[in-house]
Parts: structure tokens; sequence; C-alpha cells
């Protein structure tokens, strides 16, 4: 029987970016309630998002894993590697019209 933690290590390993929390909550080894939350989730129904996370286990569920509670949400997309946030350090005030950045302007003195 998989312990809670291979469980929670299968769905990460498996769902791609995906955050899961599991528990024994009989203390059985056959028991476990886990929340997920993946950015793959993201505009999905509950139960499309229910049949990744069971996917991940086929017919062990109902089977070693005799219940499989689970609870998901989308998780925020981090953004691309080198994109510029709103209000983020690289924050240009005026940007293309040949302004200085935002921290810069903050410093310089004004007579």
């Amino acid at each position: 029987m998989p312990s809670a933690q291979e469980i929670k290590e299968r769905i990460e390993a498996a769902i791609p970016g995906s955050r899961a929390e599991v528990e024994d909550y009989t203390g059985g080894g056959d028991h476990f309630r886990a929340t997920v939350t993946a950015p793959a989730f993201a505009g999905l129904p509950r139960l499309a998002q229910h049949r990744l996370v069971y996917g991940v286990f086929g017919t062990e569920i109902g089977g070693a894993i005799h219940a499989l509670s689970l609870k998901t949400e989308a998780a925020p997309q981090a953004p691309a590697q080198g994109s510029v946030r709103d209000g983020g350090p690289t924050t240009m005030a005026g940007a293309g019209t040949g302004a200085m950045p935002a921290e810069d302007q903050a410093q310089t003195p004004t007579s």
C-alpha cells in the first residue's frame, strides 16, 4: 500500500507545477485525503480536475488506495521568465517615451 508521502510525490510528478498535501485520515494506509493545487486545473471544471488526479493512480483507486478524497483548485501560473510585471523593479514610467525608470525619477533633484 502506498503511503501519504508516496501519493503526494506521484501527484506532483505527474501533474506539472502541482502542489499536493496528502493525509491518511483513518491511519489504516488505504483512506487518503488530498488537496491539490495546479496551474493545469485552470479553466477545467472540478470533475475534470479530479479525473486528472485519479488518472495518476489508475486501477489502484478502489484497490490498494481504497478511498482518495480530493479538493482541487487552480494555481496561478507563474509569469514567464524575463517578463515584466506591473509594479516590479523593472517597471518604467513612461515606457517607450525615453523616460527614465520610475525608481530613478524619485531620486532626480527638482530645482
